[in-house]
């Protein structure tokens, strides 16, 4: 989470500071009229650049994963661009819509046009202003799509597949907007700094939405596999799905996700992978549990023998460090990239080279699931805390603490609800495990 912190206010900053250094936000003139031209300006630069930026992020850029500590963080810093878009592009909006309302009702009067014909002007900037008008209208209207559909994407209780095919357009409309930007922004700035950056941005992004609209994200990790089998774990609403890949997939490492699609019209979901990598038998497994309208009715709709989509492998939640000690806390389903880590561990034949404790707080228990993940654990050495909720309590900082003596030189990998992993790193952090040594994932893709 630090690192995208930094990454979205430094960003900011870049294109201020790049911006202030082709213009002023105080003008020599002081009348609003003045003010406003530089404001929309301003605020122009800075909509479009976190919007490019967004844009990159969205065809889910391998390159960028080390950078950006994995696809997690990655869409979290996409969601964070999304509504700095909507704040500055919403004051961009007010004051280019606004003062037009202030002048038709009589609140403000509208400067006479200085000089500066057509024959005083360049090619290229007399072309762009014949465009004006047009560039006006247009970027106005794609603003109120892209309110419309980034307050959906915010929205949790609009459903998942509609938001994936709606999120879509805002690809089309971010053309629309390059279009906007490239008549409108000021012809100065393009032979400064500010302007190269920002071409280069609206290049970038510019690509980004053809790949969006074409559909060919991810598409160079594409593969296909059959369903081998499927398992139901009733008491936990959770369905074990195991798969058999073609060619095309070329491993992966335990804690990593990939994005599965059963059916054309729900489309792609992001899933934790709850195996190792075995190239000869090409298997994988998914372990996924009924939280929405979706996953509540896969084990209705799959059959073994169907062929599904696979897309990935995505994730920097692969337990990488050189500490002694390895902490693993899995809540609920957050238990599925320790599955993975577990039966890697088995399979390498690597237990006890790292002590772990894996400590898996749940509201329920399957006794089949259950002796699934014994087995597992002891295959890797692996030390197994179980908390039901209604017999064993809540698990804690301070319980946590009494379980392993020695956590201060240990690694802590989360995975599970948010709220509960943020609380629990606090307490930590506080008890003195260093602030890097808490690793969490973020599996939310909106």
């Amino acid at each position: 989470m630090k690192r995208i912190t930094w990454v979205f206010w430094g960003f900011l900053t870049l294109l201020t500071g790049l911006w202030l250094m082709a213009d002023t936000l105080l003008p020599e003139q002081r009348g609003y009229f003045d003010f406003r031209t530089v404001w929309v300006q301003y605020t122009g630069v800075i909509a479009m650049g976190v919007m490019s930026l967004a844009m990159l992020l969205a065809v889910r850029p391998v390159w960028l994963e080390s950078h950006l500590d994995g696809l997690d963080k990655m869409y979290r810093l996409h969601k964070w661009l999304g509504i700095g878009a909507l704040v500055v592009g919403t004051v961009h909006w007010l004051w280019a819509k606004g003062t037009k309302w202030a002048v038709g009702w009589g609140w403000l009067t509208k400067p006479a046009r200085g000089p500066g014909g057509p024959g005083e002007m360049g090619l290229i900037e007399a072309a762009l202003r014949n465009w004006r008008g047009t560039a006006e209208v247009m970027g106005e209207w794609a603003f109120y799509g892209a309110v419309l559909l980034i307050v959906l994407a915010l929205v949790k209780r609009f459903p998942y597949r509609l938001f994936a095919q709606t999120h879509k357009l805002l690809a089309a409309i971010y053309l629309v907007l390059v279009f906007h930007t490239v008549v409108l922004t000021k012809i100065d700035y393009w032979a400064q700094p500010v302007g190269w950056v920002q071409a280069a941005l609206l290049v970038a992004g510019t690509v980004s939405a053809v790949i969006v609209l074409l559909g060919r994200i991810g598409a160079r990790r594409t593969a296909h596999g059959t369903i081998e089998s499927l398992q139901r774990f009733p008491a936990l609403q959770v369905l074990e799905t195991t798969l058999v890949l073609d060619e095309r997939w070329a491993g992966h490492q335990p804690g990593q996700f990939a994005f599965l699609t059963s059916s054309a019209t729900e489309g792609a979901h992001p899933y934790t992978i709850a195996s190792a990598w075995n190239p000869q038998d090409r298997r994988i497994c998914f372990v996924t549990k009924a939280l929405g309208d979706h996953t509540r009715t896969l084990h209705e709709r799959l059959r073994v023998g169907d062929r599904v989509k696979i897309e990935g492998p995505y994730g920097r939640f692969t337990f990488a460090g050189n500490e002694p000690q390895q902490i693993w806390i899995g809540a609920g389903i957050g238990i599925t990239p320790f599955i993975a880590r577990m039966k890697h561990l088995a399979q390498a034949g690597a237990r006890g080279t790292t002590e772990v404790d894996l400590f898996h707080p749940t509201a329920v228990i399957d006794p089949a699931a259950l002796d699934k993940l014994k087995a597992d654990a002891q295959a890797a050495g692996v030390r197994l805390h179980l908390f039901l909720d209604k017999q064993d309590g809540r698990l804690t900082g301070d319980r946590l603490r009494e379980r392993v003596p020695g956590w201060k030189n240990a690694s802590v990998w989360f995975c599970g609800p948010a709220g509960f992993g943020q609380a629990l790193r606090a307490d930590l952090v506080a008890h003195g495990l260093p602030a890097d040594a808490f690793h969490q994932e973020l599996f939310q893709m909106r």
